[in-house]
């Protein structure tokens, strides 16, 4: 039997995931410095900088002066955070931070409401891809889980717990009714994405952490002590919102049972504890492509279609297949 080959390029695709996180990160933390770049610019008072706002000064003017010439307009090209910003004028937004936003105002606020459809249409095409490609938590989350591995190897005993995926509905509902009682967006408060964009620029531009920062880490514990990713799977308000809306992609991964070895590396790098080998993705799925990076028989690809196939049994290369097909060559003889 002649394999049947995937895309190249899709093996390759979560070294350009890691490239993705790992840009968005430093972008949050180059951003709050290139604020106080212009903020000194504005002033026209080196002079009067401490050392340390000069080193500040003097660092930021050599990283960006290849690139601009007027730093208080020029840098304005890219503002904000993975919640809410602007891209080279191109205004875009978290859908949870529209929604949010409605509930706690309880109106329609029409310009914010356009700066999330960008996002949503690409939740739509290629489902919670947020979650694995751009969420700067998502970052710091996969480094905590190779942390654990390390303890694993080391003897000691990490959380793996399960529970009801459906909990983050809950959360993300509770949140929303909270917010339109009492004015707020309450679901930015327990949402990581969100928190991490601003406890970066509280740290950098204003010198300290805020109480966000003492939630953040309790989810870091909670993946470390409780459950594997358990904050994303069971907890996020962000999650459950992208889950609703890719729910029916139309760009998801697909085992190729010809291939497939049953070896089960795909469930096991699998961080939100999907049946990959079962063809079982689900809505959860955020095409973080670990799946397919780690398969050793290039068994997994990506397919246009808006539903998971239906499982297609053990895979053509392994034991079990092989053994089911000589019990049907015998009971034929």
């Amino acid at each position: 039997m002649t394999p049947i080959k995937p895309f190249f390029l899709w093996k390759h695709l979560n070294k350009l995931r890691w490239v993705t996180l790992s840009v968005v990160f430093s972008m949050l933390i180059f951003l709050p410095y290139a604020h106080l770049y212009q903020t000194y610019e504005a002033a026209h008072a080196y002079d009067l900088l401490a050392d340390s706002e000069k080193q500040i000064y003097d660092t930021m003017e050599t990283i960006t002066s290849p690139f601009i010439n007027d730093p208080e307009e020029d840098l304005d090209a890219i503002k904000g955070n993975t919640w809410s910003g602007t891209f080279f004028g191109l205004q875009l937004s978290d859908p949870l931070a529209v929604i949010g936003q409605i509930f706690s105002s309880l109106t329609f606020y029409t310009p914010f409401l356009l700066t999330a459809l960008i996002p949503i249409a690409f939740t739509l095409v290629f489902g919670r891809f947020f979650c694995g490609w751009i969420c700067p938590a998502t970052f710091i989350y996969e480094l905590n889980t190779n942390f654990s591995a390390w303890l694993r190897r080391a003897g000691l005993k990490t959380g793996n717990r399960r529970f009801d995926r459906r909990v983050k509905y809950l959360v993300l509902g509770t949140g929303l009714v909270l917010s339109a009682f009492s004015g707020s967006v309450v679901v930015a408060s327990v949402y990581p994405p969100a928190i991490v964009g601003r406890e970066i620029y509280y740290s950098i531009a204003l010198g300290g952490f805020g109480a966000g920062s003492i939630f953040f880490v309790g989810t870091l514990m909670f993946d470390l002590l409780v459950a594997r990713r358990g904050f994303c799977r069971y907890l996020c308000p962000g999650g459950a919102l992208y889950s609703i809306l890719g729910r029916f992609r139309i760009f998801r991964i697909q085992r190729i049972v010809e291939n497939c070895n049953d070896c089960e590396k795909c469930n096991a790098i699998c961080e939100f504890g999907l049946d990959p080998l079962r063809d079982s993705f689900g809505q959860e799925c955020n095409n973080c492509t670990a799946c397919i990076a780690i398969c050793p028989t290039d068994a997994l690809t990506f397919k246009v279609q808006i539903s998971d196939a239906p499982d297609k049994g053990p895979g053509h290369l392994g034991r079990q297949y092989s053994k089911n097909k000589v019990g049907i060559i015998e009971a034929a003889a």
